[in-house]
């Protein structure tokens, strides 16, 4: 059976992700389209960097087509922003990539994306899975004609997606200042679909893994954390350049390195364009973070009055609030930010630009931004912990978290929330947070707490729970 996680619908290429599987999906989001607009239907599709993603998207594309449904379709690689981006200015009734972010190469998948331009909300998701079900007890033969024939017929159109998406980044950040302000900038693309988008838009900017390669290179997956970066972080500690952006497989996820080389989070990440909208552009509204995200947010929204809302693991939560009340900034751990300056959405390479645009206009490098972070909150230290387990494992140990452990190790458990797994607050403002993932056979630890030797106790804490 197949089954929507917190992003979309992913699996193993030829295994799971079949042609057979992406037509039941393609089949069960045309059935949708038809029945929620039936005045003027139609769907933005694009795809990312993956094995033969090009191939399922015109095939997604043919299916929905077929149901006599217009297909607005990109016409070469794009990231998961863009499609989102498209989706709303094209006033499409849904949006479709395929990619499966930053999951190994083996992995291909397919996301939905809500006419507003960000996540499919759970709503639409369910509504999709319904169809798909009755497609699943009853499925049908299908009769499709060439891409060439679609084309004609004007149900399928290819159309330029990035000279008008950067059209639109060129209205919200100020490259003059970046530009001005002389960075010598880095960007790591990790072969994925932000490939060439800096470049465009930026002068003075070096980029790696900017080559199309579907296996991603020397990297394990393409995901913006230090584990995966090592080669951005050699070349910046090389001292030929002020800042690295580096993004994920479809460009949605951002990661930071200073000049010398130390990885910035996307805790810090947040934070630094949180005081930036606040502080800087002076923009009012509430904050939204998802329970992995770090306590240095409910700090700050507690010190400046900030309403701020707490959501389980997932960007599509954030999004939804986002196009429900007025949003300053909503994010997540994953390094998936949105803002009220953009669409509901999260953006790699307009994340990256935001940071950018800050460091120019405050006069300071990443570094001292980040540093003062410490010196306004305290030392707050991160590190999460992704552990393959069995089902029998993984079984063990949710049970031994639902049984409301009174201590991990030499900690006392003051209080656990179960928004999103199971999340341990101990005495001193640290916490341990445990879930299993939705799309792979694994449990996700992540930890905070004042200094690396103590979230690594916190973290072991957590594996030895039975």
């Amino acid at each position: 059976m197949i089954v929507f996680g917190t992003d979309g619908w992913r699996g193993v290429i030829a295994r799971d992700f079949t042609f057979d599987n992406l037509a039941l999906v393609a089949q069960a989001v045309a059935n949708y389209v038809k029945k929620i607009d039936k005045k003027s239907p139609s769907v933005v599709i694009g795809y990312d960097t993956r094995f033969m993603s090009r191939d399922f998207a015109e095939e997604a594309a043919r299916i929905i087509a077929s149901k006599g449904i217009v297909v607005n379709i990109t016409d070469g690689l794009s990231s998961t922003p863009l499609v989102s981006y498209h989706t709303k200015y094209k006033s499409a009734t849904i949006g479709v990539v395929i990619t499966a972010s930053h999951n190994p190469p083996k992995y291909n998948g397919f996301k939905l994306k809500g006419k507003y331009g960000g996540p499919a909300t759970p709503e639409i998701v369910a509504a999709v899975e319904a169809e798909l079900r009755k497609i699943e007890a009853k499925p049908t033969t299908l009769k499709l004609r060439s891409m060439e024939d679609y084309v004609k017929a004007r149900l399928i159109r290819p159309f330029e997606s990035k000279e008008s998406y950067i059209k639109y980044l060129r209205k919200k950040i100020d490259f003059d200042a970046i530009n001005k302000a002389g960075f010598k900038i880095l960007f790591d693309p990790m072969h994925g679909a932000g490939l060439g988008m800096l470049s465009k838009v930026l002068s003075n900017v070096t980029e790696i893994h900017g080559e199309y390669n579907p296996s991603f290179g020397e990297v394990d997956h393409p995901e913006p954390i230090a584990e995966c970066l090592g080669p951005a972080i050699e070349h910046m500690k090389s001292g030929k350049y002020d800042v690295c952006v580096a993004t994920d497989g479809d460009a949605d996820r951002v990661g930071m390195i200073d000049n010398e080389g130390n990885f910035v989070d996307s805790h810090r990440i947040f934070m630094l364009l949180l005081k930036y909208l606040r502080e800087d552009k002076k923009k009012r509204g509430a904050v939204v973070k998802t329970v992995s995200l770090t306590s240095m947010v409910n700090k700050y929204c507690e010190r400046n009055n900030l309403e701020l809302y707490e959501t389980p693991v997932g960007f599509k939560y954030t999004a939804k609030l986002m196009t429900e009340i007025n949003v300053i900034i909503g994010g997540e751990e994953s390094g998936g930010l949105g803002t009220m300056l953009h669409i509901p959405e999260r953006d790699g390479i307009f994340n990256g630009l935001l940071l950018l645009e800050m460091m120019a206009k405050r006069g300071k490098s990443l570094k001292q931004m980040v540093d003062e972070l410490d010196e306004e909150f305290g030392s707050h230290r991160y590190r999460r912990r992704d552990v393959h387990v069995t089902e029998a494992q993984k079984k063990t140990i949710l049970n031994a978290c639902a049984k409301r452990p009174t201590r991990l190790g030499k900690y006392t458990v003051a209080r656990m929330d179960t928004k999103d797994g199971f999340k341990f607050f101990t005495e001193d403002g640290s916490w341990l947070l445990i879930r299993a993932s939705g799309t792979e056979p694994l449990i996700r630890f992540y930890a905070e707490s004042n200094t690396m030797h103590n979230v690594n106790q916190l973290l072991d804490a957590g594996l030895a729970l039975k």
